[in-house]
């Protein structure tokens, strides 16, 4: 057994699917709390904020990805790992979940190894964006004290360059849209061009220098990813 500690809410409708979910999380450890429907996560979510989420697609009332939308919205679990659970294996529908704040997307039928497997890896990723020190290939950044590092050498960022990297590190490989960027970095309530996105990634390619900045990559009809 692994004695992880870490706390998960499984949101599944089907009663035998959310107990085999639930069964094979506790054997590896976990703290595992379940609702049967978006009504009943909310709830769940109001006792306390888990460390992670398994989010089924498909239920009665709310659907999961309306509930993976207020999660994002929310302040207490906007930085939640969200795993979506679907029968539904189209990309655009992979695509939707990603895009309502998803972090991974596993489809049924899927394994109990695999499905674990992804709890550890997400829960790691999540860890490490709490952490003093973020790395990601050869970028580092320390967030306590505001220092970057490319191959061990300190580059200088401005405030907004440094909260734009940090963004992207804490989720290596997810593409964030412009607008998503423009509410986690400038926030909600101040109104700046989508553009102003651009000038800021170009800024932060330029003082990562070519190897580094080649890591921040421009999804066409997207927007960004890091790594």
């Amino acid at each position: 057994m692994t004695n992880t500690g870490s706390h998960i809410l499984v949101v599944e409708d089907e009663a035998a699917q959310r107990e085999v979910i639930a069964y094979n999380l506790r054997k590896q450890g976990y703290q595992v709390r379940t609702a049967s429907d978006g009504d009943e996560a909310e709830l769940e979510l109001a006792e306390a904020v888990p460390d992670l989420i398994l989010l089924d697609w498909m239920m009665p009332g709310a659907s999961g990805l309306e509930l993976a939308r207020r999660i994002r919205k929310r302040v207490e679990t906007r930085e939640v790992p969200v795993i979506m659970l679907t029968a539904r294996a189209e990309e655009e529908d992979v695509i939707r979940g990603l895009d309502v704040g998803a972090d991974d997307y596993i489809t049924k039928p899927y394994s109990v190894s695999e499905l674990l497997a992804r709890v550890r890896s997400l829960l790691r990723r999540s860890k490490s964006a709490g952490a003093e020190t973020i790395r990601v290939s050869d970028i580092e950044m320390n967030v306590e004290t505001y220092r970057v590092y490319v191959s061990g050498d300190e580059v200088s960022l401005g405030p907004l360059e440094f909260k734009l990297l940090r963004t992207l590190m804490e989720r290596p490989g997810r593409v964030f849209e412009r607008d998503q960027l423009l509410d986690l970095v400038w926030g909600r309530e101040t109104y700046v061009d989508s553009r102003t996105v651009d000038v800021h990634i170009a800024r932060l390619r330029k003082a990562l220098g070519e190897k580094a900045g080649a890591d921040l990559r421009t999804v066409r009809g997207k927007g960004y990813s890091l790594g």
